[in-house]
């Protein structure tokens, strides 16, 4: 790919997220390009989940803007009522780019692993059933889990349904893949096996968005690593950058009381 064809995958521009009188996301600003694996880091209560949920409009911003391969959400900002996205349909095709994996996992308890998998291809993106279940079946073994297609999700361990999860999200073909602490829910035993299907996926060339407290996936397998605190980003840069000269005291006492 030419540097004249690169758009950025995501573009976040001057993005403000206010909860009433409480300003969570303060002036926010990143790029995201094609193939890039971001960490976003920081406190509880640092804004980075909002700001992970306002790139598929899960949380719509009151101001500032988000686009997707070069197109932005049409939102309606106006101060005096609450923003909202105001094409339905556009949102829904640039959500379907963006497939976010939650903390925690968001299966449907009602359905199969396999089922779970081909609801949205097949109900949403209205793509061939056969098709969709031989998809899913492979995705399933490429995260170890194809023994349990027929399990429902309460019989699975975290782990598993975490696995699961990723592989729902890549069964709706995105181009981007946001995880929101996709491993704090997890027993720690069992963060290593969703850690090892994010790093593979990483490994592909993927372009991820990874809100995480992992700080040896954030400095051994992000592209770059983003650091919130209190709604602002304090620090922005490579993993051999910011872990070993970090600009911000708040990002040192981080680290330190992070590492392991």
């Amino acid at each position: 790919m030419t540097d004249q064809t690169r758009i950025p995958a995501v573009e976040i521009a001057r993005l403000e997220k206010c909860y009433g009188p409480l300003k969570v996301l303060h002036d926010v600003s990143l790029t995201a390009q094609p193939g890039e694996v971001i960490s976003i880091l920081g406190a509880s209560g640092s804004g980075k989940s909002t700001l992970l949920r306002c790139v598929n409009m899960l949380e719509v911003p009151n101001a500032g803007t988000v686009s997707i391969f070069g197109e932005a959400y049409r939102l309606d900002q106006r101060p005096d009522q609450p923003a909202r996205v105001v094409d339905r349909r556009q949102l829904q095709r640039l959500r379907s780019q963006a497939t976010m994996v939650f903390q925690s996992f968001n299966l449907w308890s009602h359905l199969t692993i396999l089922e779970n998998l081909i609801e949205a291809p097949v109900h949403v993106q209205g793509r061939d059933r056969k098709a969709c279940i031989a998809e899913a079946e492979a995705l399933l073994e490429r995260v170890g889990i194809a023994d349990k297609r027929h399990a429902y999700p309460a019989h699975l361990s975290g782990g598993q349904q975490q696995r699961a999860a990723i592989a729902r999200a890549l069964a709706m073909h995105p181009k981007i893949m946001l995880f929101d602490e996709p491993t704090s829910a997890l027993d720690p035993e069992l963060v290593a096996e969703v850690l090892k299907v994010m790093r593979d996926l990483a490994a592909e060339g993927r372009t991820m968005l990874v809100v995480t407290h992992e700080m040896g996936f954030a400095r051994d397998v992000s592209s770059r690593v983003v650091f919130l605190h209190k709604g602002y980003i304090e620090e922005d840069g490579t993993p051999a950058d910011v872990f070993s000269h970090p600009r911000s005291e708040r990002f040192r006492q981080f680290i330190s009381t992070h590492a392991h």
